[in-house]
């Protein structure tokens, strides 16, 4: 099992196989890829040092060249650790995302694997090398007929993408050893469990729209044992699963789940309900209640904090009032300006495409004692979702936050 806490195959060896060469081939001219620094830089920097340790998975992730998979005028972000707009309201998953699932599915070269919401072809690129055949679904046809495109211009020969309703799952090719799902349904679809082998591995997002979290479940005896793991957020499966879906957020009355930190059902120091968490842990000195989330970061540039979504409709909430409490020390800035903690809401339109960003704070000084604050700010008329993230940005230094409200003012 992965040793990962939170909260998408030879270019380190080429020196020496060149070297291996007789000199009529090293008089050739050689091909350069020029993004090899950046995604060496991206594994280290955000893969690596984040937790996830298996060596076949590593190095499926410093290979697999992500620039091929976003947006042509995406590519030069193509190796921060983020997910990134492909289109018809998907995204391709941040790269440690995909390298987390990938480790916890523990891929086996025999595997016959199902892969549910191949959006890019990104995270079937990735288990390509891992595993025998990987068969993947795309319910979003131009997605997935440009995903197959670039798999195939790739070479990525034992991918077999389709288009259709994963839901349904692929029983034509039943059973396989193991089960990835790319996007988030409520609960498992039966198909699923059903075309999943005895013994067989399977990795999902389940929950609500904006409150998912990664499951792993086993198949023993014809029934699945589950271990809930790290709090997420992906995209909704769409199709039959949206037609089941019982809970639906209310975007008139936007709010936060577990912004006191006092839950914590794994008993793991991971607040839940917050995903994406960096460098915090829960500890017993709060603003009120028992617990609050602490940040604490040594190394310049190297992000501290967490993130929570939730459903908001500009239309009708004009302004958002953000409270929270707080206290701070040895605060520093990180590697660049930008690099201080804060409180940051991203909003999204429809589409979920970016229609603002609000900076509270940032806060460059230290804050001794606890104290509480709040703040209005505007919405943008066309958001539909935010995303808060908080803490310490990428700053050096201790930040403990508690009592984390957001109330709309109509």
């Amino acid at each position: 099992m992965s040793s990962v806490r939170g909260c998408c195959r030879l270019s380190w060896l080429t020196g020496f196989v060149l070297a291996a060469l007789p000199a009529v081939v090293m008089a050739q001219p050689q091909s350069r890829d020029r993004y090899d620094m950046p995604r060496q830089q991206m594994v280290d920097d955000y893969i690596v040092s984040e937790g996830v340790n298996n060596p076949k998975v590593i190095e499926s992730m410093r290979t697999v060249p992500r620039h091929e998979f976003v947006r042509p005028d995406l590519k030069n972000m193509a190796y921060y650790d983020q997910a990134l707009d492909i289109g018809y309201k998907q995204t391709i998953s941040p790269p440690f995302i995909v390298a987390y699932m990938t480790e916890v599915l523990d891929p086996q070269l025999t595997d016959k694997v199902l892969e549910i919401g191949t959006g890019s072809g990104y995270q079937a690129a990735v288990l390509s090398s891992l595993v025998k055949d990987v068969y993947t679904i795309e319910i979003v046809e131009p997605l997935g007929k440009r995903a197959a495109s670039v798999l195939q211009r790739l070479g990525y020969a034992n991918v077999h993408p389709k288009v259709g309703d994963g839901y349904l799952g692929w029983p034509e090719h039943a059973p396989f050893d193991k089960i990835i799902v790319t996007c988030s349904p409520e609960n498992v679809p039966q198909p699923l469990i059903d075309q999943l082998k005895e013994g067989g591995r399977m990795i999902i997002p389940l929950g609500e729209r904006y409150q998912q979290v990664f499951y792993l479940f086993e198949k023993k005896e014809g029934k699945l044992t589950q271990q809930k793991l790290l709090p997420t957020l992906f995209v909704p499966m769409t199709g039959k699963m949206e037609e089941l879906r019982q809970k639906k957020p209310d975007p008139a009355h936007p709010m936060l789940v577990n912004g006191s930190f006092e839950v914590d059902a794994n008993e793991d120091q991971l607040a839940d309900n917050w995903h994406y968490q960096r460098r915090s842990q829960l500890v017993d000195d709060a603003f009120a209640g028992k617990k609050a989330i602490f940040f604490e970061n040594q190394e310049p540039g190297r992000m501290a904090h967490m993130l929570q979504a939730m459903a908001i409709d500009g239309a009708q909430v004009h302004k958002l009032k953000v409270s929270w409490a707080m206290k701070s020390a040895d605060i520093q800035e990180g590697r660049a300006p930008q690099d201080v903690p804060a409180i940051i809401l991203y909003f999204y339109d429809p589409q979920r495409l970016p229609v603002g960003r609000v900076v509270i704070g940032p806060w460059r000084t230290d804050e001794p004692q606890w104290t509480a604050h709040s703040e209005i700010i505007d919405v943008p008329p066309t958001a539909k979702e935010a995303i808060m993230q908080a803490g310490l940005g990428g700053a050096t230094g201790k930040l403990w936050l508690d009592e984390m409200q957001v109330q709309p003012l109509k």
